[in-house]
């Protein structure tokens, strides 16, 4: 039997053709499983930019938690913040006509060498100039405070009320720095 050049080529065509198919049909599992996986190297990869980036600016992050560390206030180990932070708040809030008629100190947390204070003022009323000198006033006495939380609803007139959260932040050090009045 003679195979004729047509015949020939149309055996080569169908046979790559074929081949073409059958390796689509194999490999198509195994292309998704690649395009997975190059997904997941280009975030690894920038993960990795990232972190270098970290590393390469730790001298600056260090710094700049040298520097807000010194501003924020230092209390004795075993000196009780949250009596202090609430009379703080208490005065401050009197001073400027401010009524909080119900607050609450939260559980102090640490996290590495800050502590956190969260203080929950649950139900508070006074006028808005009386609120934004409140909490300036808390700010500038040197305090290190995140309002976490601020609802403010109207009254009657000019008087509001509401509630916000704060936090507090500070260190704590020897008892012999907290009694050299570096609070």
């Amino acid at each position: 039997m003679k195979i004729t050049s047509r015949e020939l080529t149309l055996g080569i065509i169908t046979l790559t053709v074929g081949l073409f198919g059958g390796t689509l049909l194999l490999a198509r599992p195994r292309l998704s499983e690649w395009q997975a996986l190059q997904k997941t190297k280009e975030r690894l990869e920038d993960e990795i930019r990232r972190d270098r980036d970290l590393v390469e600016k730790q001298g600056y992050w260090e710094g700049r938690f040298d520097e807000l560390s010194e501003a924020m206030p230092q209390y004795g180990p075993k000196q009780k913040t949250d009596v202090l932070w609430l009379s703080t708040i208490d005065s401050v809030a009197r001073k400027h006509d401010l009524q909080i008629r119900r607050i609450e100190a939260g559980k102090e947390r640490q996290q590495g060498d800050v502590y956190e204070l969260p203080i929950e003022c649950t139900e508070w009323e006074g006028s808005l100039d009386a609120l934004v000198h409140f909490l300036f006033d808390l700010q500038s006495r040197g305090a290190m405070l995140d309002v976490r939380f601020l609802l403010i609803r109207p009254k009657a007139g000019k008087v509001l009320r509401g509630r916000f959260s704060l936090s507090c932040a500070y260190t704590r050090g020897d008892d012999s720095a907290a009694a050299d009045g570096s609070e």
